[in-house]
């Protein structure tokens, strides 16, 4: 670069456009925020820290983040924006200084069976041409490798109307790559009809054996008795070829039954709406039951699992198949790649190569692209989104990442931080939401938000340096040099869960005893098979007594906006009939979407507008003010509150009311307990279940399964979401646990948990294929001792022996 000269030498003025180095949020009030406003420097990476719920990804996520794609999808035509995700503007005064941002977050991906990590990726697409050019034999274009696209045949009359009108006569043909016997999804599904009635009776003796269908005067089971189709009187094995199609597969049709109009449907289509298409974590456990036994899922037999069509799998290079390929661990097949050398693809294998080597380099590289999308976790889904961007020629981009070290063993988070300085460097803001100290370490800005959670949150309690932070009392600050001790005393095994000849994903015949009435805690790299021991061969595994395990993730809860902690826990229940006892009225009226709900906004509490391309407005309904109920049951007041102030409270205040008083309900305040025990106590009962972030969902599922009968207990990285000082408490709550006889199993990469277990069962030595054995079995003193894998090296880093 040539040097100024002259006058311009001494010029000190700043140009104009360099001036803009800081992103100015004023007057932030989205969800709880209270009226922040912040500077944020540019090019430089900032971590936003603080307690589970103090509203970090409210001010980065829905303020910053929220408007910069919405200002920018502004600026594309209506039309266009017809197609994209409509984004209301965020309750802020102002936003000065915003860059593009692209936002990599932990949303799991889409859980579509047909969704693998190859398509997820472009990598698929890119294979899928490079077969299609250099495959023998050739069998068509990129769609005949493509498992999503069927092969279509089509012949007929069609009319052209052009000048004078004329029928021709034509063909149509597309191959494509997709097996016609599970449509490109891997795996059958086959209903097991001997858990579904008993054949050997009649439908009038009651030869149904579906949880509710017991009973003969039951309308479902008469729609079926007296349809006409079938005799109800005879046995079902003794069904004609004609009877026993209408029976198990008839199509919707209106019968009349005791005079009422009702629609009959086949026996497995009926099933299919009514039991399959549900969340079997929201089921009762006794219909959770029968769906584990009746539907079982084998792998495609005409495709192997491969999900792709015997065409496809025939055409090879190198002697390499595209199922080959997909199914190969991507390290290895980047590998493959690197050994072709076609100059008429040149561009493309350059391309391919290039996403293979960022999965490696992001430590993905023991995953394979034929891996289901919906089986990865929230970490991983995170990191594959980032693969993307690792190559871009993009700056003064904001990036934005939520808690990119999730489900990250302690080896790997270095790695992750070199990627994020690396962003940085290129000239890019980086705004990363975190809780783990070895990444608020390296930020050039820290902002604190604080000082509790909830209504109690929503404030800057700091913002400055890591050295700042340290010395400025706030929580984070003073729990930002924890160190937990290794557990000196550990509890004896009351008995063993046994594991034999383990082989699920990447295993090697794993043999493994895993204590009971302990704390068991599963570690090793990401991708070493924790998850695949632990959920892969637990559930459905009865303990030593018969007792049941209960394996708690953090897989979202389906449900709509109108669920909320109240009504997931079943806490709605006692407290309506708390409100209907003392007011001497029914229970339905104090719930919001049966009768007691506003006939203007049908219990929503807001009116939705859709304005087509622009935001839809959601504005709270003006007959009930946005309380979601009649004014007339508001008239009914329990220990001097209504329902809809019931709703409004936190976790915490509610325990502290239903506690004592008038409004005592011990069945509500059982349920209470145990969501504060979870660290929830800040949560509001009528919060939408839509708004919880991955560990609080997991948490909220922990408090619901804690009266279950289970004696164990398998919680999925527990940890994730939590502030530090929030880790201490949830440690208080898994002894609690052990202490009261059940066993926990933690999938964990936590040090503070690790060295708080009685017994520790580490995976590796690597990931992928380079792992999937137990290197370790024992105490975290022994692990700590022996410092024999990666585990205990950092371990030991971490507790200073």
């Amino acid at each position: 670069m040539s040097k100024a000269t002259g006058t311009d030498a001494q010029s000190p003025a700043l140009h104009g456009a360099d001036s803009h180095d800081l992103i100015r949020v004023h007057g932030a009030r989205e969800n709880n925020l209270k009226d922040v406003s912040i500077e944020i420097p540019k090019r430089r990476l900032t971590v936003f820290t603080g307690v589970s719920g103090s509203g970090k990804s409210s001010l980065v996520f829905d303020t910053i983040a929220a408007e910069s794609q919405r200002l920018i999808n502004e600026t594309y035509s209506a039309f266009v924006q017809g197609f994209m995700p409509t984004l209301a503007r965020p309750e802020v005064d102002v936003l000065e200084g915003l860059t593009t941002a692209i936002i990599v977050d932990q949303q799991r991906m889409g859980a579509d069976p047909r969704s693998t990590v190859g398509t997820a990726t472009d990598a698929n697409a890119m294979l899928r041409i490079l077969f299609s050019r250099l495959g023998t034999p050739h069998i068509g274009p990129p769609s005949a490798y493509a498992f999503n696209v069927p092969s279509v045949r089509a012949s007929g009359a069609i009319t052209v109307e052009r000048g004078a009108r004329q029928t021709v006569k034509a063909t149509f043909n597309r191959t494509g790559g997709m097996c016609t016997r599970c449509e490109g999804r891997g795996s059958v599904s086959d209903i097991d009809l001997t858990q579904l009635y008993d054949d050997s009776k009649s439908l009038s003796e009651g030869a149904f054996t579906i949880p509710g269908w017991k009973s003969d005067s039951q309308w479902t089971v008469q729609v079926y008795a007296q349809s006409g189709f079938v005799d109800p009187d005879k046995p079902i094995r003794k069904y004609t070829k004609k009877e026993m199609q209408a029976f198990l597969y008839g199509a919707p049709v209106k019968v009349k039954v005791n005079g009422v109009n009702l629609t009959y449907e086949g026996l497995i289509p009926k099933l299919q709406k009514s039991f399959l298409s549900k969340d079997k974590e929201a089921m009762q456990p006794h219909i959770r039951a029968f769906v584990e036994r009746a539907v079982t899922f084998t792998t495609c037999p005409e495709c192997d699992g491969t999900r792709l069509s015997e065409g496809a799998r025939s055409s090879k290079i190198k002697g390499i198949s595209i199922a080959d390929a997909c199914a190969m661990q991507i390290s290895d097949l980047a590998e493959w790649v690197r050994g072709l050398d076609e100059p008429s693809v040149a561009p493309l294998l350059d391309a391919l190569r290039q996403t293979l080597d960022s999965f490696v380099e992001i430590g993905l590289g023991y995953l394979a692209l034929d891996r289901p999308a919906g089986t990865l976790s929230g970490g991983e889904a995170q990191r594959v989104k980032m693969i993307r961007h690792l190559g871009s020629s993009l700056t003064d981009v904001t990036y934005v990442f939520d808690e990119p070290t999730a489900g990250l063993h302690p080896h790997d988070i270095q790695r992750m931080n070199d990627l994020l300085l690396r962003l940085r460097d290129k000239g890019n803001t980086v705004l990363v939401v975190e809780h783990k100290p070895e990444m608020i370490a390296i930020a050039d800005h820290v902002v604190d938000l604080g000082p509790g959670a909830g209504q109690a949150g929503g404030a800057v309690c700091f913002e400055g340096t890591v050295e700042g932070l340290r010395a400025g009392g706030t929580l984070t600050g003073r729990h930002l040099d924890d160190r937990a001790a290794v557990k000196e005393k550990v509890r004896t095994a009351t008995g063993t869960l046994e594991i034999r000849g383990a082989t699920a994903n990447n295993l090697q015949d794993v043999d493994v005893d895993i204590p009971l009435g302990v704390l068991a805690v599963v570690t090793g790299v990401a991708g070493s098979g924790k998850s695949s021991l632990v959920h892969g061969s637990l559930p459905g595994k009865p303990g030593p007594a018969g007792e049941e395990v209960v394996s708690i993730d953090q897989t979202a809860i389906r449900g709509s906006r109108r669920s909320n902690p109240a009504t997931y826990t079943g806490l709605l229940e006692p407290v309506r009939k708390a409100f209907a006892k003392a007011n001497g009225v029914k229970p339905a009226l104090f719930s919001a979407n049966s009768e007691g709900a506003c006939p203007t906004c049908n219990g929503a509490g807001v009116i939705y507008t859709d304005l087509a391309m622009m935001a839809g407005v959601a504005t709270p309904c003006e007959e009930c003010e946005g309380k979601r109920y009649q004014a007339s049951v508001l008239e009914y007041h329990l220990g001097g509150r209504d329902i809809s102030e019931v709703l409004a409270m936190s976790v915490t205040e509610a325990e502290e009311f239903f506690g004592a008083g008038e409004a005592h309900t011990p069945a509500a305040h059982r349920i209470l307990g145990r969501l504060a025990d979870v660290g929830l106590g800040y949560l509001s009962l009528g919060q939408p279940l839509t708004t919880l972030s991955g560990g609080e969902r997991q948490r909220l599922k922990l408090a619901t399964h804690m009266s279950d009968k289970g004696g164990v207990y398998v919680l999925d990285e527990p940890t994730n979401g939590l502030h530090l000082a929030d880790v201490e408490q949830l440690l208080g709550l898994l002894d609690r646990l052990v202490d009261s006889g059940k066993s926990v199993i933690v999938v964990e990469h936590h040090q503070a948990v690790m060295a708080h277990a009685d017994w520790i069962i580490d995976l590796g030595p690597g990931a992928g294929h380079d792992g999937g054995r137990i290197v370790f079995q024992g105490t975290p003193a022994d692990l700590v001792a022996a410092r024999s894998t990666l585990t205990g090296e950092h371990l030991a880093a971490y507790v200073g022996a």
